[in-house]
Parts: structure tokens; sequence; C-alpha cells
């Protein structure tokens, strides 16, 4: 536990500390007062409002619209059907900032709703809450649907025979031992909506604010640390209740039921009701899901010419940006990937080392750890990204010119993801393995190189995919600290919509078509390789 303890102390506590003492202190002295004067105030009221409400309402929509698909991926077996649970999967793993661009795209100025109805939701709530939705869907269908075809359906059926009607049944039996994952699910879509960046910042516009949105609005513009710092002691107290409250749900979820081998519950739909069920939930993901991404494709290559690749070519000079950046836009794909395989491996070693810790020990101490490891997820990245900067900027980590800031500040991320992913499959490696090592001489290197890593290989792969999927898409934090010589996607997006000019909108749909790319092929070889449902995500 040392080395996990003390990279979070170094890169996540300190950071966010740091800048919370500096919005509440002055001459030495804490001004808590200050935290009353900022709350009262009516403009925060209103964003606490907003981030609240939204998040309560986009993930009621994400629950409606999601669960007929969880059932669907459940329990009805159809050609095509493991191709579009990748899809589906798809969002969850797109950078925010190309979330809101491809949802820019279809429903903004110029956009496909706009030039055949002359309909706009930009700047609007709608426009939000559909996007959150469209990034969500995924987590109640892999949390919901992977539990759902584990549930006997003998369990029903006896039900049935006992008199009770099909909806009865479903009441009385499905839904209690499901609701430990619709609780789990809706808790996660909650957590990311609450601290909602790139999708409230590309597509709210100056009316819609979230904590995270004014946290950087605070920060970045104002330089008002004491509101900034307020907001943020508000963000974290919030995401830790959640996280106490899905931790919760999660334990339930791992001892209350007996399960079954998934590939004994899924058959083919029988009956008009079950295939229009079936078409229907085909029908929204083609609506919700595959519309934007191919609509943000089309858009990239609608030059004022016609279709082409102008935009792509346009990625590799430096004068095309109109001076929005001091080197080719194109070159911010490599630099995202250099940044991201380093991530990566940080995240696998910490990542590695805590979910070994929390196997081999029990008690509050560790479940404490284990949700310090969650954090990173809730807690304003904007906040760690400008810790970054007034914090480790002496000797020895005087590191504000050092590359290595912005992995450091990716991996953050990808840790909690690198545990989640390895931690059910490390529990389940039988103990008395290691100690039959033990005994034939193996030391605690050698046994853990022959005995665990076989094991969790191909969870390790996956960890490491999912890792490097959310470090290419991390912006909350890299838009602080990523330099302007080497840029990474998310920022470069950031940066071109934020220009005026055809051509700096049509770069930014090149850009966030080739990050999405990336994103989709890393998540389709990740499904190649998970033969099993290991893992939370």
């Amino acid at each position: 536990m040392a080395v996990p303890v003390a990279f979070f102390a170094l890169f996540f506590a300190y950071p966010v500390t740091a800048i919370v003492g500096r919005g509440l202190k002055a001459d030495g002295v804490w001004q808590f007062g200050r935290i009353g004067e900022v709350l009262t105030r009516p403009d925060i009221r209103d964003v606490l409002w907003f981030t609240t409400w939204q998040a309560l309402v986009s993930t009621a929509l994400t629950l409606l619209i999601a669960l007929p698909g969880a059932y669907v991926f459940a329990r009805f077996d159809f050609p095509g059907k493991q191709l579009l649970r990748a899809v589906v999967t798809v969002p969850f793993v797109l950078p925010t900032v190309v979330v809101g661009t491809a949802f820019l795209a279809l429903v903004g100025r110029g956009g496909f709703m706009d030039e055949l109805w002359g309909v706009r939701l930009d700047t609007t709530v709608w426009a939000i809450l559909l996007a959150h939705v469209f990034f969500n869907y995924a987590v109640v269908v892999r949390t919901v649907g992977g539990l759902w075809s584990q549930l006997d359906p003998r369990q029903e059926e006896a039900a049935r025979v006992l008199g009770a009607g099909r909806f009865a049944a479903w009441r009385r039996v499905t839904l209690p031992a499901l609701a430990p994952a619709v609780a789990a699910a809706a808790l996660m879509v909650f957590l990311f909506t609450f601290t909602s960046f790139g999708v409230v910042q590309i597509l709210g516009g100056p009316g819609y604010a979230t904590l995270e949105v004014e946290i950087y609005r605070q920060t970045a513009q104002l330089l008002a640390l004491p509101t900034a710092a307020v907001l943020t002691l508000v963000q974290f107290a919030a995401v830790g209740a959640i996280l106490a409250v899905h931790a919760w749900t999660v334990r339930r979820r791992e001892t209350a039921l007996k399960l079954v081998d998934p590939a004994q519950t899924a058959r083919r739909p029988r009956g008009a009701g079950q295939w229009a069920l079936l078409c229907g939930v085909l029908l929204s993901v083609l609506v919700l899901i595959l519309l934007p991404l191919g609509v943000l494709v089309e858009r990239s290559l609608a030059t004022p010419g016609g279709h082409g690749l102008d935009y792509y070519r346009a990625l590799g000079s430096v004068d095309a940006g109109g001076g929005t950046f001091l080197v080719a836009p194109l070159e911010a794909v490599w630099n995202s990937t250099q940044y991201a395989l380093v991530a990566t491996a940080i995240a696998l070693v910490i990542g590695g080392l805590a979910a070994a810790a929390l196997t081999r020990r029990t008690g509050r101490l560790v479940r404490g750890f284990d949700a310090l490891l969650m954090l990173p997820l809730g807690v304003s990245a904007v906040t760690v990204g400008f810790g970054f900067l007034i914090t480790l900027d002496k000797p020895p980590l005087d590191l504000r010119t050092s590359w290595i800031l912005v992995p450091l500040a990716q991996a953050l991320v990808g840790v909690p993801f690198v545990v989640r992913t390895m931690l059910p499959v490390l529990r389940a490696v039988d103990g008395r393995l290691r100690e039959a090592a033990a005994v034939l001489g193996a030391s605690p290197l050698r046994a853990w190189r022959e005995v665990d890593l076989p094991l969790v290989r191909r969870a390790l792969l996956v960890a490491a995919g999912f890792a490097f999927a959310v470090s290419l898409g991390e912006f909350g934090a890299t838009v602080f600290i990523a330099r302007p010589d080497r840029p990474t996607l998310p920022v470069a997006v950031a940066r071109l919509l934020g220009r005026a000019g055809e051509l700096n909108y049509g770069q930014a749909m090149a850009l966030s078509t080739l990050l999405m790319a990336v994103c989709a092929v890393s998540l389709l070889l990740l499904e190649r390789m998970r033969t099993d449902r290991s893992g939370e995500f």
C-alpha cells in the first residue's frame, strides 16, 4: 500500500489541499467564513441547483432509456450482439470533449438538425441531457445487464407457476435482485453527470454551468481562488457521499445472489412483443449513439467545396489553425499517444500494487484506501491541474516545465479503472497456489510471476486498455498543464472550437473523429480479449 498511498498523497491530496488552502487562508489564518459568503451568493446557488437537478434528470433519463437495452443484451441472443455491445460502450471511453463536439455537429449551429429542420439545441439544457444519456448508456447496460444475464430465470418461472402474473413475478423476484445493480449504475451516472465538464463547457454556452465548469471559470478566468476553493470542498463532500453509498451497493450486489452462467439465460426473441422490444432498442441505439458519431464523421468531411479530406490535410499545417497552435494540430495525435502510453504504465504499476494490497488485507483501513483510489473520478480535475501548477514548482519537484506532468495527471484518472478491473480477478486467485509455490522454494516475486501473472494476464491487458483510453481523453487537468508546443488531442479540439472560422470548426471535427477512432479501436480490441465478465467496467 505504501507506493500507491505516497503517489496519491503527492500528486492528488497535496495539490488539492494547496488550492483549498490558498483560497481559504489569509495571512496564515483559515477564513472559514468565506464558505458561508460564497454559498449564499445567488449566482453560486444557481450553479449548485443546476448541477444537482441536471444530474438527477440525466440519471433518470439514462435509466429510462438504457434499462430496456440492459434487458435485451442480458436475455436475448441475436446476430451481431457482441459487436453491438462493444459499439454502445464506445461513448463511455470517448473524451467528453469529443462527446460535446459530436452533439454540436448534430444539434448546433449549421449542424445536422439545423440544416434539415432549422432546429438548434446547443446552449440549451436538452443538448446537455441528451449528451449525458449518450455518454452513460453503457454504464447501465454493463452494470445492470451484466448481473441480469446471470440471474437464474427459473426463479421467476417458479413464481409464475405459483400463480403470480408476469409483472408481479418480475416485481417480487427479479427487481429486488437487480436493485443493488440499478442503484450502483444510477450512482455512477449521477457521479459522472454531477461532475460533468467538457460536455457542459461546449454545449451549455454561457447560460449553464456545473460545479466543475464554475470551478474552471473562477480559477482560470477570474482567478477567484476563495470561490473555487469553496466549490471544490462542496464537490468533494458530495462525491465522497456518492462513493460511500456506491461502495455499499457494490457489497450488496456481490453477496446477495447466486449467479449462473450467462450462456444459459440468453435465447432468441419469441413473440411479437419481444421482437418489438428488440427493434425498439436497436432503433434507440441507432438514433442516440450511432447518429451523433456518424454526423461527427460527416462534418469532418464536409468542406465548402464538397466532401473531401481538406480539413484532415489542414491538420498538418501550423498556419491552418490561424495562430491557435505553435505546432501543427496533427502533432497532438502523437503527443497524446506518448502521454497516454506513459500514463498507462504509471497507472498499471500504481493500480496493480493497490489491487494486490486490497486482496491481501481487510478491515476499515483498507476500505478507506479503496475509497481513496476512486476519488479522482469525481473530484475536480480542474482543481488537480491548477494545483499541479502551484505546488510542483519548487525543487526537488519542480515539474512545471517537464513533460511528465501530463502523464501524472492522466494516471490519476486511469488508476481507478485498473483497480476495479483487476480486483475481482486477483480475489479469485486461490491463495493455496501461492503457498504451494512458496513450499516448493519459490520467492514471493517468483510466486507472483509464475502463479498470479498467468491468471491475471488477460485482466491486466484489459486494465491497460481502459487506462490508455481514459488517459487519451483526459481534459479537465490537462487543459491547465499541457504546454502550447505539445498540446493533447482534447486540448487541441477545445482550442479549435473556441476560435471562429469554418476551417477551425472543420479541423476540430477532424481531430475529434481521429480521437474517436483511436478510442473505438482500443475498445474493440479489449472486447476481443475479454472473454469473461470480470471487473466492474
